[in-house]
């Protein structure tokens, strides 16, 4: 066994987890798995620069990581940084802030690199399984933006798109500092066709069509699931390896596209962080599946988190 850390910091979340791994057995044994929302990616798509109050909330957090991995004793650290920093003119200030608290350099990984480290993360478990055909598409559903990797037991094609829950909700749904609440049908309509031009152009390096198991990753993934579920409290052994149909998603998208802020916020099952963003975060999950000509998708909470520790081990 390998005890390591595995940071993975988004536009819109910041995770941690601490595992001991086994690459023999293909064992990892979570010793601690958090997560805080950050928003890291505040205003990135409209100003190009990380915000102060955003890079102030991740570093807050990662104080708090550093706490954990200290006294849990891990031997190696991975940070692995996606969408916002990549965009960031101002990122250097967010590498200085990182290494100063966490001793290590984040790495800004390409897009390529997030969607493989996502796919290694969702389907090591999976690979064997008689219920589930390949090839797996797994769909990593972020802040900023979204990977898609097609693969049987090794990454066959994968791309990633800018198109995100959060980005989505800034182009479109904020104006004057507020969110609409709801959107109105001309702003969901202009989502929509970002998605549509986000797939077209993933759909350019990975075959969607040919998916046998859709797998979705990622908060905006999770709390559909949990929500298809009628979980009273967000239960992660419940809602891994859970499926949802497309009649369900729909059903659930289109109920979040017409809520009222507080009427998001009063679900049992919905992180503050997210309540502003998960009716775009929805509608990205719907649109892939109407894309795809899915079924069902197979909810996994082990991700790109899982993939960097994988990485570490190996």
């Amino acid at each position: 066994m390998k005890r390591v850390a595995a940071i993975d910091c988004g536009t819109n979340s910041i995770r941690l987890l601490v595992a001991d791994a086994d690459p023999a057995t293909g064992e990892l044994k979570d010793l601690d798995r958090r997560m805080q929302i950050v928003r890291l990616g505040q205003g990135v798509d409209r100003t190009g620069r990380l915000a102060p109050e955003a890079l102030d909330r991740t570093f807050a957090a990662c104080r708090e990581y550093a706490a954990v991995i200290k006294g849990l004793g891990a031997e190696q650290i991975r940070f692995v940084a996606t969408s916002a920093s990549r965009d960031a003119e101002n990122r250097e200030d967010f590498v200085r802030g990182v290494v100063d608290i966490l001793g290590v350099e984040p790495e800004v990984i390409t897009g390529d690199q997030e969607a493989e480290f996502s796919f290694n993360g969702a389907t090591k478990e999976l690979t064997g399984r008689a219920d589930l055909s390949k090839p797996f598409l797994v769909v990593d559903i972020g802040g900023g933006s979204t990977e898609f990797v097609l693969g049987d037991d090794h990454v066959r094609a994968a791309r990633s798109v800018d198109v995100g829950c959060v980005r989505m909700t800034e182009r479109h749904l904020l104006h004057g500092g507020e969110i609409s609440d709801p959107p109105t049908p001309g702003q969901i309509s202009a989502i929509k066709a970002d998605i549509a031009a986000a797939l077209d152009r993933a759909e350019e390096t990975v075959p969607l069509s040919e998916a046998a198991t859709l797998v979705g990753l990622a908060g905006s993934v999770t709390t559909v699931a949990a929500i298809a579920l009628g979980l009273d409290h967000y239960d992660s052994e419940a809602i891994h390896h859970s499926r949802v149909s497309l009649a369900k998603v729909r059903e659930i998208t289109g109920d979040l596209l017409s809520s009222t802020h507080a009427e998001r916020a009063a679900i049992p099952v919905m992180h503050p962080g997210r309540v502003d963003v998960i009716g775009a975060g929805a509608l990205v999950l719907l649109s892939i599946m109407e894309r795809t000509g899915a079924g069902e998708v197979v909810v996994s909470e082990h991700d790109i988190l899982d993939g960097i520790a994988w990485s570490i081990a190996d």
